[in-house]
């Protein structure tokens, strides 16, 4: 039996990190179509999120398995609940990109209000933040999310960034209110995907001493 749980368990961790390759991978290409105004890419992004959805019922169904048949201890214990969080946080996170996608092809046709720099930037601290608590689910080593806290931060500023200036840019011209009112939710949305790169970040610390912290 133990050996069929360890079977069972690095299944688990494939699965998750299939999921997690997915979601982000929606989230970033989301931001890159909206940049370069690219439909072809945002069709393709929200085509992804059947996959999303299917990942996300297979690692539950395979979790709820394992809790029946092996009644897991300890370590064992806390990586299967942390990964019933975490699906719910990969699945988020890969809407989020959905939304974005879905937001590019309203756009499409009209000109960027302003060359798009700072949605970009926030996009790719984000993604660093969800790369990083994936490979310290799969590898137990916390130090790379020591400063999860101070980058969520960081992306919050970014927000609120994003937003005055999509304010003046509404102020000086009303042509510009339904572009960067559009700009303000993909702020928004990367934001929360900050948001839920931490509470990954939590549970994962959770999972490997036992301990629970807040990052956000």
């Amino acid at each position: 039996m133990p050996e069929r749980l360890d079977v069972d368990l690095e299944k688990l961790m494939t699965d998750v990190d299939a999921m997690a390759r997915l979601a982000r991978g929606m989230l970033v290409d989301s931001v890159k179509a909206l940049k370069e105004l690219d439909a072809g890419l945002a069709n393709d992004v929200m085509s992804r999120k059947k996959a999303l959805y299917d990942l996300d019922d297979i690692i539950e169904d395979l979790a709820l398995k394992m809790l029946t048949l092996y009644s897991p201890m300890a370590s064992d214990l806390r990586k299967i609940a942390t990964v019933f969080k975490m699906i719910t946080y990969l699945n988020r996170i890969g809407r989020y990109g959905y939304d974005i996608a879905k937001i590019t092809t309203h756009l499409i046709g009209q000109p960027h209000v302003k060359r798009l720099i700072h949605i970009p930037l926030m996009a790719e601290k984000v993604d660093c933040m969800i790369e990083e608590v994936i490979t310290a689910f799969r590898t137990r080593d916390l130090t790379s999310i020591k400063d999860l806290a101070k980058r969520d931060s960081e992306v919050d500023q970014m927000r609120y960034a994003i937003f005055r200036e999509c304010l003046t840019y509404m102020m000086e011209d009303p042509k510009t209110i339904t572009r960067c009112t559009d700009y303000i939710m993909v702020a928004r949305y990367l934001e929360r995907c900050g948001d839920h790169a931490c509470k990954i970040g939590e549970k994962v610390h959770y999972m490997v001493t036992g301990e629970r912290i807040e990052l956000n």
